[in-house]
């Protein structure tokens, strides 16, 4: 096999894939090597019919962002009000739908599909002033909040901020009514376990002694925190300073009453997580370490009870032969035999692959397994996350009714 055949097992499906064999054949500009016949199999088209909730996860560097725009795509085809959101700070969802930028609120991505697509990049700063703005009594409050230097480190750097805010967001949208399905692109596999946890994370830290104890309604301010709580915080500020300290009661007094709004959100926002119409679509890629990842996050996903919707293998090199074809043996020697011999080459390439998912498709039974095969372009507009789609999915529609 090529260095190039090898090569090819690294690339995701937005990468092109001119360094594979399968593009120095002349098979690779095979229709089928691109897109799907009419009939194929759309292994997972109940996804996007019917569910309310698609969460996609997996390890990065698969293409995961791809596979969850082309989820929200495929939702539109068929009519419905889609929405993805993702948690990656980086541009890769703008740049998948082939726009500039994404703001923290949907904006609708164009296109020729009878149902409607909207998108939002993440900002986590401003959906927990949004959050502070609900749950303040007053205005004023609202503003002591935000000015605080702790409330202001809390939403920038604190572990657990971004995934819970990434929940919110996903709460503010399915109970808004203005969508039928919302698809959620998260951060790598293990950093997708602590999205899942952080309602729960969340209503252990409103429920923590300290916490409440800083939460007393009084005017007398320290004085009222028992014994063992100021002896604590006197510890706390030879260590890391009374000016942190003094942050850190402002804060707890300023959020004083907002406490019971932010849990009741956090347990609505758990049993959404819990819900049987929030599917979880694990996307992975046929490399090893990729395979090994996405096993453990399913083991997660079994720890909790959770049945996965489906199973995406994204970039696997497509076949070129139709299952039980025997080419004929070329002459020796000649261009034929070179090309068969290549041809050859991708079975291989392509068996491998499929023997290196196939544990984790029996593990994740009965999940649908959804291939996506090398592209032989980028996908960087709508057009390319059809493609996927139609793989994913089969051809929307109005595409099955040109067909035939």
């Amino acid at each position: 096999m090529t260095a190039d055949a090898r090569e090819g097992r690294g690339r995701e499906a937005e990468s092109p894939a001119a360094e594979s064999p399968a593009a120095e054949s002349p098979a690779a500009e095979s229709p089928a090597a691109e897109s799907p016949a009419a009939g194929a199999p759309a292994v997972l088209d109940a996804v996007v019919a019917t569910r309310s909730i698609v969460v996609c996860c997996g390890p990065g560097g698969v293409g995961k962002t791809t596979v969850s725009a082309s989820f929200a795509v495929g939702a539109a085809r068929r009519g419905r009000r889609a929405c993805v959101v993702t948690v990656d700070p980086a541009r890769r969802l703008a740049d998948a739908l082939g726009v500039e930028s994404l703001p923290n609120s949907p904006a609708e991505v164009e296109g020729t599909w009878p149902g409607t697509l909207h998108a939002v990049m993440l900002d986590s700063k401003s959906t927990f002033d949004e959050l502070v703005e609900r749950y303040a009594r007053t205005a004023d409050q609202a503003q002591a909040i935000r000015a605080n230097r702790l409330y202001q480190n809390l939403t920038g750097a604190l572990s657990g901020t971004q995934e819970y805010m990434a929940m919110e967001k996903l709460y503010e949208l399915t109970s808004s009514g203005e969508y039928d399905v919302v698809v959620v692109d998260t951060p790598p596999t293990r950093n997708a376990l602590d999205l899942l946890d952080a309602p729960r994370r969340l209503t252990q830290f409103l429920e923590n002694r300290l916490f409440r104890a800083l939460m007393m309604p009084t005017r007398l301010s320290m004085r009222a925190v028992n014994i063992a709580t100021q002896a604590l915080l006197k510890t706390i500020s030879r260590v890391a300073g009374a000016e942190i300290v003094q942050d850190a009661v402002a804060f707890f007094q300023a959020f004083q009453g907002m406490e019971v709004g932010f849990d009741e959100r956090a347990s609505a926002v758990r049993a959404l997580l819990a819900d049987p119409e929030t599917a979880y679509v694990v996307v992975t890629s046929p490399r090893g370490d990729a395979i090994e990842e996405a096993s453990y996050f399913a083991d997660r996903l079994a720890e909790r009870g959770v049945t996965p919707a489906g199973l995406v293998v994204n970039r696997i090199h497509p076949r070129f032969t139709a299952p039980g074809v025997t080419l004929p043996a070329p002459p020796p020697d000649s261009a034929l035999g070179a090309l068969v011999a290549n041809l050859s080459e991708l079975e291989d390439v392509a068996d491998r692959e499929e023997d290196a998912f196939a544990g984790l498709a029996e593990r994740m039974a009965p999940a649908p397994v959804g291939r996506v095969p090398l592209l032989g372009t980028d996908v960087h507009d709508l057009a390319g996350l059809a493609t996927v789609a139609d793989h994913l999915f089969g051809p929307a529609v109005d595409q099955v009714e040109q067909v035939g």
